[in-house]
């Protein structure tokens, strides 16, 4: 399935996030789940409606109401806008991410040591 994680707004991503966290979810289930002030019904529905065309929830009818439910799991989200970001700010380059996140100092040398390790047992198995 081919997914376009640039195309979700910050809302679109917070939705996810619901399914993700609680899985199958009806429209109302998500106006309950909202802080004040509520959400309308028919916008929350537009939104889910969207991400299924976008192609991150699918559905099940039960009636006359839908239990939309998500086909795009959080890691694959996560990897694919990764590497989204690393296309367009980094010229496809992992190394220029981690050398601006050092630079940066985001993450320190003793982590990036740690992750060395992670990445050669990983290899050695």
């Amino acid at each position: 399935m081919q997914i376009n994680p640039e195309k979700l707004t910050r809302r679109e991503e917070e939705l996810m996030r619901c399914f993700w966290e609680r899985g199958p979810l009806f429209v109302r289930e998500l106006v309950e789940m909202a802080p004040e002030p509520k959400p309308h019904f028919n916008t929350l529905s537009t939104m889910v409606r969207t991400l299924e065309t976008k192609g991150y929830l699918s559905h099940r009818a039960f009636g006359g109401t839908y239990q939309y439910y998500p086909v795009v799991s959080e890691a694959e989200f996560s990897r694919r806008t990764l590497g989204s970001v690393i296309r367009r700010y980094f010229e496809n380059s992992y190394m220029g991410a981690v050398s601006a996140l050092i630079e940066e100092e985001k993450i320190s040398v003793d982590e990036l040591r740690e992750l060395l390790d992670r990445i050669e047992s990983q290899t050695k198995r």
